[in-house]
């Protein structure tokens, strides 16, 4: 039985070796990398991925990184190549092929197809002289590594590299296109990521739905729109709309044994923190956070006294901010 520090041991093995190989690819990639970008930039297109078995892994998760980095990509399994999936390759598109030996016998149709059609073809294999090498276009070939299991079998290291050298011609085409966060998020409007990268105009509230009364309002027409539109807060303009203040529930607290005597401009808090449309929701929960409120009215910074909308904490929590 293997102790835990042994396991502790092998891990560190492991992941010491793997990053071995990383620092051996990066040493050996050469002008076939510049050319793969190139071609692949130069796709009116998709590329097209195919690998078999952990190399068809690697393949379908460098398909998705692309995709979601603006470059369409489809992952084709190159035992279903053969019976339709084919298709799905026409010219215009670009193949990344993946095999660490450049001989895996399912690759065959899908190389011919490449080559019968002039569709460009990008190899990825460890053996110069391999049948994939040869055939392709480009082809970038894997430094001989040790495989991390010890025994040389089981592909590790080599699918290693092949998931780095995939995430590296990824990242060379966003940088190519000056790929933005706010790009990204259009692929990626869900999860954590797409709530990281939510802007307050995408979730603040506006038009109708904004709480605001007048300097002069009576206080019982501010609790009225604090009632109404259930923010907790109203704001405050002059006769030209331009934003003065805001009233909270500290406000009206501190006011309260005189409340229906008062006007709105002398219960408020003057010039209220505010924050630009085009700003990450993120900051604006950061604001919110430091300064201990609920609520934040949104201001162009060209006109910071014209309210254009209001976020709520409870907006942001919604999409998974916190």
């Amino acid at each position: 039985m293997v102790d835990n520090k042994s396991y502790l041991d092998i891990a560190r093995r492991v992941i010491s070796i793997e990053a071995k190989a990383l620092n051996d690819l990066g040493d050996s990639l050469g002008d076939e990398f510049d050319r793969a970008v190139e071609i692949m930039l130069a796709a009116t297109g998709r590329i097209i991925i195919s690998g078999m078995g952990k190399s068809g892994h690697i393949a379908r998760k460098i398909a998705a990184t692309l995709a979601s980095t603006g470059t369409p990509a489809h992952f084709v399994h190159p035992a279903e190549a053969s019976h339709g999936d084919l298709g799905m390759m026409a010219q215009g598109d670009v193949a990344l092929v993946l095999s660490n030996s450049g001989e895996t016998p399912e690759l065959a149709d899908v190389i011919a197809y490449t080559r019968r059609f002039s569709i460009p073809l990008i190899g990825v294999a460890s053996r110069t002289n391999s049948t994939l090498i040869k055939q392709s276009d480009v082809g970038i070939i894997l430094p001989r590594a040790e495989e991390a299991c010890g025994t040389g079998v089981v592909p590790t290291s080599s699918t290693t590299m092949t998931l780095a050298l995939g995430d590296a011609l990824a990242v060379a085409m966003m940088e190519h296109r000056r790929f933005t966060p706010e790009n990204f998020r259009e692929f990626h409007p869900g999860g954590k990521l797409g709530a990281q990268l939510s802007r307050v105009n995408d979730l603040m509230h506006t038009g109708d739905a904004l709480p605001m009364v007048k300097l002069d309002a009576p206080m019982s027409e501010a609790l009225t729109q604090i009632g109404r539109k259930g923010f907790g807060v109203v704001g405050v303009t002059d006769e030209a709309g331009l934003l003065q203040g805001i009233i909270t529930n500290g406000d009206i607290s501190r006011h309260i044994s005189g409340l229906a005597t008062l006007t709105a401009q002398e219960v408020m808090t003057r010039d209220p923190v505010t924050i630009e449309p085009d700003a990450l929701a993120e900051k604006a929960v950061s604001t919110m956070n430091d300064r201990k409120i609920t609520c934040l009215l949104v201001a162009e910074p060209s006109c910071p006294k014209e309210v254009v909308g209001l976020l709520h904490i409870h907006d942001c929590l919604r999409v998974g901010l916190s």
